[in-house]
């Protein structure tokens, strides 16, 4: 009997590969694509803006207009890798290494007010790494929090099937919320602060607590404001801040410069803008640390009314997809922590746009996806990564 081999074609040997892609259960299959592709449109967008915005600063860039863009964009690969890493590991299995990341976190938060800390923009926030590298252990902070507290929130309720958290649990988890929230304020960084605070209630909100935690955290909110304004906690700075959000027409050349220069920078850019790299105010260096906290100025100035909006779209559609993964998601934990990511992403971005268009006050926080800044860019895109890691496992159910 003869035996007779025959080799596969290269065209049967493709149609194999694009039938494992486009497969039912497949990776590809179960990605969030709306998800993934509006944060990969804001972060190349970002490094577009990012780029705009400091090709003229010899000051900062040392003499290589490409500087800033290289490294956005490189802080824009690690985070894309850092998203893989976290979508291989999955929500679940990161289950057993929070305690050690929120650990962390609150030990490098501790580190900041040491000596080993240093103070930008009046805010002793960072740890210098050397080489012009640095690290905010706040954005650390913000992933740590919103895996201890869905972790803690969610294990009683699979476990028991209870409808909403006991009160031990809730105190738990508040607890482990405003421990890291009081270190970061005493930076003092109320911007980050308030976007711990925007996790807690999110994750609360989700877990099912009662009305009378959610309005008890508001409430705590409020008083804990009024008391580091009377005590005196809060910087010059940061009470100038306010007090030009107050009253935007208070000094326009001193401690209203920023907002004034950014309303006009956005307001210049009408409905299509003046074009990329055009922007007069970007150009002129009029609007101070636009390449981070006011980067929504350059989009406003040069892709206009339009560009602007879209920025608001896609990031629209992000949140619109963290919805539906935490609605769709196989089990609490996860619903839980997509809901707190939403929390945070939507705070952020609201704050930093309204802050660059003269609607809340100046806090000094980034834009999600878009400022320059590693420490910002590697959270969010773990954050990017939970989220399409529950969908990946909300899908592998159906």
């Amino acid at each position: 009997m003869t035996v007779r081999s025959y080799s596969r074609s290269p065209l049967g040997a493709e149609q194999t590969v694009w039938t494992r892609i486009t497969a039912r259960d497949s990776l590809v299959r179960r990605l969030d694509w709306p998800l993934l592709l509006s944060a990969v449109s804001l972060s190349l967008l970002g490094t577009l803006l990012v780029y705009s915005a400091t090709r003229g600063r010899m000051d900062l860039n040392n003499g290589e207009p490409e500087y800033f863009l290289v490294r956005h964009f490189f802080n824009v690969c690690i985070g894309g890798g850092l998203a893989a890493v976290t979508v291989w590991l999955g929500h679940i299995r990161l289950r057993t290494a929070v305690p050690a990341l929120y650990v962390l976190s609150v030990l490098l938060s501790l580190l900041v007010l040491s000596p080993v800390g240093s103070t930008v923009n009046g805010s002793r926030s960072w740890i210098q790494l050397g080489g012009g590298f640095a690290f905010q252990p706040s954005e650390l902070v913000k992933v740590g929090v919103v895996l201890a507290m869905s972790t803690l929130l969610a294990a009683p309720l699979e476990s028991d099937g209870r409808l909403r958290p006991d009160t031990r649990a809730v105190l738990q988890a508040l607890l482990i919320a405003a421990l890291p929230a009081v270190l970061i304020m005493l930076s003092p960084d109320v911007g980050q602060t308030m976007v711990v605070a925007s996790i807690a209630l999110g994750v609360l909100l989700a877990s099912g607590a009662g009305r009378r935690w959610v309005l008890g955290l508001l409430g705590l909110g409020v008083a804990g404001a009024l008391a580091v304004w009377q005590l005196g906690l809060l910087d010059e700075y940061q009470i100038n801040r306010f007090a030009a959000f107050a009253n935007p027409a208070l000094d326009p050349s001193g401690v209203g410069y920023n907002t004034n220069q950014a309303r006009i920078a956005i307001g210049s850019g009408g409905l299509t803008g003046q074009g990329l790299f055009h922007g007069s105010q970007t150009t002129g260096q009029f609007v101070p640390e636009q390449h981070t906290d006011f980067i929504f100025t350059v989009a406003g100035e040069e892709l206009g009314f339009l560009g602007a909006g879209l920025v608001v779209v896609l990031i629209g559609v992000v949140l619109w997809r963290g919805c539906r993964i935490a609605a769709q998601a196989p089990d609490l934990y996860g619903t839980i922590l997509a809901v707190g990511i939403v929390a945070w992403i939507a705070f952020q971005s609201f704050q930093n746009m309204g802050m660059a268009l003269g609607i809340m006050p100046v806090t000094g926080l980034p834009l999600p996806f878009l400022s320059y800044g590693g420490s910002s860019m590697f959270a969010i895109w773990i954050a990017v990564g939970l989220l399409l890691a529950i969908r990946i496992r909300s899908r592998s159910r159906m």
